[in-house]
């Protein structure tokens, strides 16, 4: 049994915590080990993800199971382009991954966007993810590569596109 409820100032905490959990069994086989250290150090400070909350610029969910916090998802209007909404996170505790929180998480935020008269969801994957096969079968399709750089690293990204 889960819930999805957007999360509060209050959630940044475990927010950060869910991250740490998942960033470094997703990510240890494709980025170094002082690159993930740096990029939950930049993206993941209970203070910013609090203000983000707070502000607005992301809405949070959190997906919990049997009353715990075991995924997150955020979202936002994409900047250039106020047509298109950014799924910006989604990472589920990698004990629960297969039970279908992502799609659940998904499924929400392609409502949200629905509701608003929107018709493009976008999220960006890094190439070498395996996470791109799960949200091409969400009806995500490779839009462009993008390279950002984060400090002295790169995210070398897919960006990949819904049409609702």
């Amino acid at each position: 049994m889960f819930t999805i409820r957007k999360a509060t100032p209050a959630d940044a905490d475990t927010i950060v915590k869910i991250a740490h959990q998942t960033w470094w069994p997703t990510y240890s086989q494709i980025l170094s080990a002082e690159q993930i250290s740096y990029m939950l150090s930049v993206n993941y400070l209970s203070d910013k993800i609090a203000n983000q909350i707070a502000t607005q610029s992301q809405v949070y969910l959190i997906l919990e199971e049997d009353g715990q916090p075991v995924a997150f998802a955020s979202y936002s209007v994409r900047e250039e382009d106020a047509e298109v909404y950014k799924l910006q996170k989604l990472y589920c505790h990698p004990s629960t991954q297969g039970k279908g929180y992502g799609k659940a998480l998904i499924d929400y935020v392609v409502d949200v966007v629905q509701q608003a008269g929107k018709k493009t969801l976008e999220l960006n994957v890094n190439r070498d993810n395996n996470a791109k096969t799960f949200y091409e079968k969400m009806g995500f399709e490779v839009a462009y590569e993008e390279d950002i750089p984060i400090g002295p690293y790169w995210m070398n990204d897919y960006v990949m596109r819904k049409r609702l």
